[in-house]
């Protein structure tokens, strides 16, 4: 039998060392699925329960293996569904290619049945390319355009195929006039700026008293050169919370995350710094860098449309984070650790000690920072973290330590609900042989993330290290947005909007085959982790938590203090438990006396 488009696109994806798509099956793509069959395992399908889950698991399968991340969809609404996870492959930089079916040739422009306008539609989140196949002999240079592409500028492409188109006899493109003969392979360039830059950023670090660092994803690649730099400026290094893996949380002068979900010394070494050295990091809220015309400011990145939009920086570097600090570093002067880096590592020291403190406070019935801190030193060497969007993501970002050789990552730019699960998913894929840690909040499970423990039933045997947990803090309540209503709208909770179903999660993943471990007292959580990472089975590790524990910004100002004030005032229906325990220990300067 002759080699048909489908069996091109799955031969041509393997010599771009693809070895692993996720998605979903349909008739709009049945082509490409027959000849992943007749491909005899060269690359191996994973069916997720749902397009999405599939996007999200070639996002984070992007994330923790560096390769090219794939999904395959049908036409119609298998190619919608895929949209939210290429999204946020797009927001987080990552290499995704997307494979979507589409009606035949023949077909398209009379509203045939499932007949999108896909390249309308995907215009927007594959914008670097996007492309419907109409010949054979065009399929060669698409499919090299979009793996190019993705890798080259960290992004989104989709390539369409009809269906019709994906059964035909392949051609390679004929020698003539208006013809593409492409080719394979991409390798990273090495770039790094001019000397003249570089000696225009030594010269403002060198000149600070009082360096701060923020590091971003960007940066995961360069933890020693981060280190070196930040040993020679004497600064501190705060964390945006994509690149929470980039330096381990051992070192002293680490404050942490930054930001709404992020720690009081990271907030006060932006807030009393003189000069800000950012490094691969995109983080949005401006409000929590220093302010403007108080400190000066350089920036790596190695994209230059990322430079200068948060904080108008003195020197922008275009670079790849490691290589150009290499690069700095010979022209850095070493500064004296006394004073700044001192004073930096006393309030780390303190803030460790606040968060040991706030997390052992009696709750109803568990205190969810308990959760996380106890798991902090139970994490195995080599383990991948992944979490959820919502309140988790607060205990995520502040009370997990991060060490040497952990990974960890989360829907970040788009900050997506239900990424956590086939985030974990697509880490087994990725690195089989590591344990994979997810945390994720009850929204999250109920909206699609139960589907796809469904998926580890399915394929978790397959695993070198069967280590695979999810722990599910069941609240009952969409708890950040119930908070942010109370502090930033000044509204109490709503519950018709933010109370949610109590379901056995545990209960369930016994149901299917995999192992549940349910928590409601705080002494328990601790034997439950050790339990959990002792399982030779995958592990739904449920454990009840207290709505009620605040995730709060590390600065509160006085709008929002009000705002709370006000919500309070209006009614929240459970406002003995709003302040009571660890909200309590928090809120106390905001109302001095409240009982």
């Amino acid at each position: 039998m002759s080699q048909t488009v489908s069996d091109f696109v799955v031969h041509r994806l393997h010599d771009w060392d693809v070895r692993h798509i996720f998605g979903y099956p349909g008739d709009g793509i049945n082509g490409v699925f027959g000849a992943l069959n007749r491909a005899g395992g060269r690359i191996e399908f994973i069916q997720a329960r749902h397009e999405e889950m599939a996007a999200f698991m070639a996002s984070a399968y992007a994330k923790f293996s560096g390769r090219l991340g794939v999904c395959i969809a049908t036409s119609g609404p298998g190619a919608s569904h895929l949209t939210t996870g290429l999204y946020d492959a797009l927001l987080d930089h990552q290499p995704v290619l997307a494979l979507v079916g589409q009606q035949a040739r023949n077909a398209l422009g009379g509203q045939y049945q499932q007949e999108l306008d896909l390249v309308a539609m995907f215009k927007d989140v594959a914008s670097a390319y996007v492309a419907q196949a109409a010949a054979p002999a065009q399929v060669r240079h698409l499919i090299d355009r979009a793996a190019r592409i993705a890798l080259a500028r960290r992004t989104v492409t989709a390539v369409i195929l009809p269906n019709d188109l994906q059964e035909e006899s392949y051609q390679d493109p004929p020698r003539a006039h208006g013809t593409l003969h492409s080719g394979i392979g991409y390798t990273p360039p090495r770039v790094i700026p001019h000397e003249a830059d570089l000696d225009r950023a030594a010269d403002i670090l060198n000149a600070g008293r009082k360096v701060a660092m923020l590091v971003g994803a960007g940066a995961l690649g360069a933890t020693d050169e981060v280190i070196a730099a930040a040993d020679r400026l004497s600064a501190g290094c705060a964390k945006a919370l994509l690149g929470k893996a980039v330096l381990p949380d051992d070192l002293p002068w680490v404050t942490g995350s930054i930001g709404l979900l992020g720690t009081e010394p990271s907030y006060d070494l932006m807030m009393e710094c003189d000069t800000l050295l950012m490094v691969g990091s995109a983080f949005p809220y401006s409000e929590f860098l220093p302010k403007e015309s108080s400190a000066r400011g350089v920036q790596i990145d190695i994209d230059a449309s990322m430079l200068s939009i948060r904080f108008p920086m003195e020197v922008g570097l275009v670079g790849d984070a490691a290589e150009t600090l290499r690069a700095l570093l010979p022209k850095l002067k070493q500064k004296s650790p006394d004073g700044w880096r001192n004073a930096i590592e006393g309030k780390v020291r303190e803030w460790w000690t606040t968060l040991e403190d706030r997390a052992r406070q009696p709750a109803k019935p568990v205190n969810p920072q308990r959760v996380t801190w106890e798991l902090s030193p139970r994490i195995p060497d080599r383990a991948i973290i992944t979490s959820d969007s919502g309140s988790c993501a607060n205990w995520f970002a502040r009370d997990l330590k991060m060490r040497r050789g952990i990974d960890a990552s989360l829907s970040g730019g788009l900050a997506s609900m239900g990424a956590a699960v086939p985030y974990a998913i697509a880490a087994k894929y990725a690195a089989p042989d590591r344990p994979v840690i997810a945390l994720v909040g009850d929204g999250a499970m109920q909206m699609n993330n139960m589907a796809e423990l469904i998926t580890v039933a399915k394929y978790w045997r397959q695993w070198k290290d069967h280590r695979w947990i999810v722990c599910v803090f069941n609240n009952e309540d969409l708890n950040q947005v119930t908070w942010e209503q109370r502090i930033i709208n000044a509204d109490p909770k709503f519950e018709a909007s933010q109370r949610i179903p109590d379901v056995s999660y545990s209960r369930f993943a016994e149901m299917i085959g995999l192992r549940g471990i349910y928590v409601d007292r705080p002494d328990l959580v601790g034997p439950a982790w050790d339990q959990a990472l002792a399982s030779d089975a995958p592990v739904v590790l449920e454990v009840k938590t207290d709505p009620e524990v605040p995730p709060l910004p590390p600065h509160i100002t006085l709008e929002q203090a009000k705002n709370f004030s006000i919500a309070l005032a209006k009614g929240d229906p459970n406002e003995v438990g709003v302040i009571r325990g660890t909200a309590r220990q928090v809120l106390e300067t905001i109302i001095p006396g409240k009982e």
